[in-house]
C-alpha cells in the first residue's frame, strides 16, 4: 500500500472526504445528527483498534505527545458534530467550503505574502458569495459551519504534530505508522469524548441492524479510508503539488452533493466554490527550516483525513498540516 503513487493517496482521500457524509445525510432520516457523528467516530475508533492497537502507545508516549492525543481527540468529537450539524441545514459544498476557508487563513497567517492575501481575498469572496444566498434561512446552519472551520484549523495544527513527531517524542523515519497509530489513540479519546452527546441519539440504531451497518459504513468512509490516506500523503507530497490538489475537495464536494444527494449548486453557488477553490489552489505554505521538504498539508478531512471531514500550521510549514487529510471532516 505505502508503494503506491502519492497522488493515489490524496485523491482516495478526496472522493470519501465526502462520500462519507453525503452517506451520512442520507441517515439522518432514521437516527439523529448526533447520533450518527457518534456512530462514524466510535466505528472509525474500532477499527483503528483492532488495526493498529494504538493503546501500545502508553508505554513510549511522552507527556507532551499525549496531551497532543488528547487534545486531538477533543476537536476530532467536536468537528465531527458541528459537520453533521452544519450539513443537516446546509448543502454540503458549502459548508465544505467555508471548511477550507481556514487552510488559506492559516496560509495567510503564516507568511503574509501577496500572494496569501489574495488567496485569502478570493477565498472569503467565495464564502460570502455562499452564504448571502442562505444566511437569512439558515443561520443556525452557518454557525456551525464556522465553528466547524475553527475546529478544522485546529485539527490541522495538531495533526502535522502527530504526523511529524512520533509518541516518543522524536521525528519519525520516512515511512513510519507512527502518525496512523497516534491518531487511532486520538480517535478512541473522540469517541469516549462524544458518548454524552452523540450516544442517546445513536441507541435506535443499535435495534435496527441495516441502520448500525449504515453507521459503521459511514464511519469507515469518512474517518478511517480518508484519515489513513491523509497521513500516509502528509509526508510524500511536494507542497505545491498538494497545494493544487487540495483545491479539489470543494469541488468534490459540489459534485458528490449532486450525485448522491441531488443538491444543484445555483450559479451563484458555483461562483462562491470556483473563489475558494482558486483561493486554496493560490494559497502558498512556505517550509521552516528543520521541516521535511516534502510534508503535505490536510487533512480532511483533512488529515488527516483526520477528516475530516481534514483537514490539519498548514500556514507554517507543510501541506501536511492543511488536509486529511479528514475531513475529517
Amino acid at each position: 500500500m505505502t508503494g503506491l503513487p502519492p497522488a493515489s493517496y490524496f485523491l482516495t482521500s478526496a472522493v470519501f472526504h465526502y462520500l462519507g457524509p453525503s452517506f451520512a445525510v442520507l441517515l439522518f432520516a432514521h437516527v439523529s445528527v448526533l447520533g450518527v457523528a457518534w456512530l462514524r467516530i466510535s466505528a472509525a475508533a474500532a477499527v483503528f483498534a483492532l488495526w493498529r492497537r494504538p493503546w501500545r502507545l502508553l508505554r513510549v508516549l511522552t507527556v507532551s505527545q499525549r496531551w497532543v492525543l488528547l487534545e486531538l481527540g477533543a476537536v476530532l468529537a467536536a468537528m465531527n458534530s458541528l459537520f453533521y450539524l452544519a450539513i443537516d441545514r446546509l448543502p454540503l459544498a458549502t459548508v465544505g467550503a467555508i471548511e477550507f476557508l481556514g487552510t488559506v487563513v492559516l496560509a495567510a497567517a503564516g507568511a503574509r505574502t501577496r500572494r496569501n492575501l489574495l488567496a485569502l481575498a478570493l477565498a472569503i469572496g467565495g464564502v460570502i458569495a455562499l452564504t448571502a444566498l442562505r444566511l437569512a434561512g439558515e443561520p443556525l446552519g452557518f454557525i456551525f459551519a464556522f465553528a466547524n472551520c475553527a475546529g478544522f484549523m485546529l485539527y490541522v495544527t495538531l495533526g502535522h504534530k502527530i504526523a511529524n513527531i512520533s509518541a516518543d517524542g522524536k521525528r519519525p523515519p520516512r515511512g513510519s505508522m507512527s502518525g496512523i497509530d497516534q491518531l487511532g489513540a486520538a480517535m478512541l479519546v473522540a469517541a469516549v469524548a462524544a458518548i454524552p452527546v452523540g450516544l442517546p441519539g445513536a441507541i435506535p440504531a443499535f435495534t435496527h441492524p441495516v441502520w448500525l451497518a449504515w453507521g459503521i459504513g459511514v464511519g469507515v468512509c469518512s474517518s478511517v479510508i480518508p484519515y489513513v490516506t491523509d497521513q500516509l500523503a502528509m509526508a510524500r507530497l511536494p507542497r505545491a503539488t498538494f497545494a493544487l490538489m487540495l483545491a479539489l475537495l470543494p469541488a468534490a464536494a459540489t459534485v458528490i452533493g449532486l450525485i448522491i444527494l441531488g443538491q444543484v449548486p445555483t450559479l451563484q453557488d458555483l461562483l462562491g466554490i470556483g473563489l475558494v477553490i482558486a483561493g486554496v489552489a493560490l494559497h502558498h505554505n512556505p517550509a521552516r527550516p528543520g521541516s521535511p521538504p516534502t510534508s503535505a498539508v490536510f487533512g480532511r478531512r483533512r488529515q488527516l483525513q483526520y477528516g475530516c471531514h481534514s483537514r490539519q500550521d498548514s500556514g507554517n510549514a507543510s501541506p501536511q498540516a492543511t488536509a486529511a487529510t479528514t475531513r475529517l471532516s
